[in-house]
């Protein structure tokens, strides 16, 4: 555990960085099984591959009782219809909930509880805070024009499952229609693309 006179950190909202914290960025082609249009997805990759998302992230002490906390900063942009999103999780101890920040622009958070199916976006933008119970995976979407900042404080101990999303992905999407964000089921929204690529 760090010294007391060691645990305040200064936080640049404009990069998404934090002093002297280590930072992870995610391209878009990192996100290959992440977006439901893969055609689109393909299109896209072939303009360029260009910083979907980077978190940078403080772990003063791995111990149970302690907590991580991570900056994250998700660009504006589409795939198809799908907004720009995070690869999302769920915590390894799936009893680990987290609480997000909304520090700056527009964003949701597409919420997935495991043991039943239920879903929900819920608002993550300036000034809301949204709370991730136990055993659901979540996954962060910028709906903005503008670069969205948030912080993700979390257990120390509950680690971060990203294979279990990689295999199943999420069962959901969120996609613009008519001008706002709509919640689908990602094999209905496939249906449609389906249909409409076949006419």
């Amino acid at each position: 555990m760090p010294a007391l006179s060691d645990l305040s950190f200064r936080v640049d909202l404009s990069s998404g960085t934090i002093a002297g914290a280590p930072t992870m960025v995610r391209k878009l082609s990192d996100l290959a099984g992440s977006f439901a249009d893969r055609r689109a997805l393909d299109a896209a990759l072939h303009k360029g591959d260009p910083t979907v998302y980077s978190v940078a992230s403080v772990q003063p002490a791995d111990d149970a009782g302690q907590l991580h906390y991570g900056l994250g900063r998700l660009m504006p942009g589409k795939i198809g219809d799908e907004y720009f999103l995070t690869k999302g999780h769920v915590h390894r101890r799936r009893e680990a909930a987290e609480v997000y920040i909304g520090l700056k622009g527009r964003g949701l958070l597409l919420l997935e509880n495991l043991e039943t199916g239920a879903a929900a976006m819920l608002e993550l933008s300036q000034q809301s805070v949204v709370y991730v119970p136990s055993a659901t995976a979540h996954r962060t979407v910028n709906i903005g024009s503008e670069p969205l900042v948030y912080i993700g404080v979390y257990p120390a101990d509950a680690g971060h499952d990203y294979e279990t999303i990689a295999k199943e992905n999420f069962h959901h999407v969120i996609v613009e229609r008519n001008g706002a964000p709509a919640l689908i089921a990602r094999k209905k929204y496939l249906e449609e693309l389906n249909r409409m690529r076949e006419e």
